[in-house]
């Protein structure tokens, strides 16, 4: 079995988190600057220290220097000296990812493994709105068309709106008001760099599960600028925990998890959830220890993650609260009440107590009992506690085990293309039906005008021959009448003055 991480203690006790326990899930609640992220590195160093590596989202950016030894921090020193712990101080090895690509390794997803329901909540669509998104899947998939990048998405979305009525009758209603918001909503996520996250190479998962020299790799999540995105954010990390929950196989009862996922800022996967995406949550959760996957939720009340989600995290580690207005109160009272009653304490008083660093504490026991709460120290970090240096980041990216393997984003045949190229052949078409119907038409004008002229030509001709046969009748009646005259004079002349004509000779 591998060995307990010493994870709090006080005068009296240590407070040890099993690693065959670490998969039945925990978290790590408390106000703002009260210890959550030391928390956070302790528990990561000491998964790393038994070979299980980790993924976590850095916000701040004070992660990274888990990468480098710790020592010089007066705060440190003072608190292992209160705690009688002499440490050793280490870094851990680390890979740095970013969705950017700015602080990191680029981290890329495909639409086709975001899946319509997440991109349905990443973009804010209504229940219509989610069934047309649906439909347009649903047509990718019947016809072989890949769903890569963002424009894969917006180029079958242009498809979808043009034939809507056609899809109506084989799918399903799909109308265009539909179709336009999931459209803007696609224009706004590649506005906010959503753009950046869909695509090839996408991130294979057996890249966040190695390890170096016996310890646990620490996935870094450059989560400072993505955070201001807070729907990507949550959609991406959720995202990430459904596809280890579908792609690993079954693993029983381990002696330590294969992977610690910790899900900073839960609270906002859980703000304006709808139930589907909530129950979808609440069953990767509850089945995903059967991989071998633990999940550590992180944020600053208990209230932030619904109850049959919290139902399932085991192991518990509560910094202080405020309790200032009566929403506060509720939820420190609420805080209190998750965990096992212990006697010596008043849990609800002691949460609004509690030091910098300071935890009320409960794990789960070897029969997987939740011990009975207790307040203590967080043992701290014996990592570097804070961010490291530009120039000592770039060397961790370069000397990565995955350095050179996402940098160059490919683009390959996918739903783009192919409707483009239908789009193109389309197009073609209808140019040479145009150009053959103006053709034809320039033909049929063309052959009309030669009927024109010839009806024209006939006309002259017709004329011509009257004229002709006009005068030819003219000139033989002129000729007819100067032979009668002649005819008459001659027989006139014969027979009123032949004789004295015949005197002439």
């Amino acid at each position: 079995m591998s060995e307990p991480i010493l994870t709090a203690k006080n005068t009296e006790t240590e407070f040890f988190l099993l690693p065959q326990m670490a998969n039945r899930h925990g978290v790590i609640t408390g106000a703002t600057g009260t210890g959550k992220t030391v928390t956070l590195q302790k528990l990561a160093e000491g998964f790393s220290q038994r070979g299980v590596p980790c993924f976590m989202a850095d916000i701040k950016g004070d992660l990274t220097g888990v990468t480098q030894p710790g020592g010089g921090n007066g705060k440190i020193d003072a608190r292992n000296q209160l705690l009688g712990i002499t440490p050793t101080f280490e870094g851990f090895p680390a890979t740095l990812w970013d969705v950017f690509g700015k602080q990191g390794h680029p981290l890329r997803a495909t639409v086709s493994e975001m899946g319509p329901l997440l991109l349905a909540r990443l973009l804010q669509l209504n229940d219509t709105q989610e069934g047309v998104l649906s439909i347009a899947f649903k047509y990718a998939d019947d016809n072989g068309m890949l769903l890569l990048d963002l424009k894969d998405l917006q180029a079958l979305m242009t498809w979808v709106g043009q034939n809507a009525q056609e899809l109506t009758l084989q799918y399903g209603n799909v109308s265009t008001a539909s179709v336009g918001a999931i459209q803007r909503g696609l224009l706004q996520l590649d506005e906010q760099g959503g753009g950046l996250f869909f695509g090839e190479p996408a991130v294979k998962l057996e890249d966040f599960m190695q390890t170096v020299g016996g310890k646990g790799v620490l996935n870094l999540l450059a989560a400072d600028e993505l955070i201001n995105a807070p729907k990507l954010y949550s959609t991406f990390l959720l995202w990430l925990l459904s596809e280890l929950f579908e792609s690993l196989p079954e693993a029983g009862d381990l002696e330590k998890p294969k992977l610690v996922f910790f899900f900073d800022e839960a609270h906002l996967l859980f703000s304006d959830a709808p139930t589907a995406l909530i129950e979808k949550v609440e069953q990767v959760v509850r089945l995903i220890r059967s991989k071998g996957v633990g999940v550590y939720f992180v944020t600053q009340n208990p209230a932030d993650i619904p109850e049959k989600v919290l139902a399932q995290l085991g192991n518990r580690m509560q910094h202080a609260l405020r309790a200032y207005t009566p929403q506060e109160q509720k939820g420190v009272k609420a805080a209190a009440s998750s965990f096992r009653v212990n006697p010596k304490i008043d849990t609800e008083t002691v949460i609004t107590e509690l030091g910098v660093g300071e935890v009320l504490i409960s794990t789960l026991d070897e029969k997987g009992v939740p011990t009975m709460v207790d307040r203590a120290f967080v043992v701290p970090p014996v990592g570097h506690i804070g961010p490291i240096s530009p120039e000592q980041r770039q060397q961790l990216i370069d000397n990565s085990l995955v350095a050179g393997v996402y940098e160059n984003a490919i683009d390959r045949e996918s739903a783009y293309e192919i409707l483009k190229t239908a789009a193109d052949a389309r197009f073609a078409e209808q140019q040479r039906l145009a150009e053959a119907e103006a053709a034809a038409k320039v033909a049929e004008e063309q052959a009309k005008a030669e009927a024109r002229e010839e009806r024209a030509s006939s006309r002259k001709d017709s004329v011509l021959d009257a004229v002709v046969k006009s005068a030819a009748r003219s000139a033989s009646t002129s000729i007819g009448r100067q032979i009668g005259n002649s005819i008459v004079r001659g027989v006139l002349g014969s027979i009123f003055g032949g004789k004295g004509k015949s005197s002439w000779f």
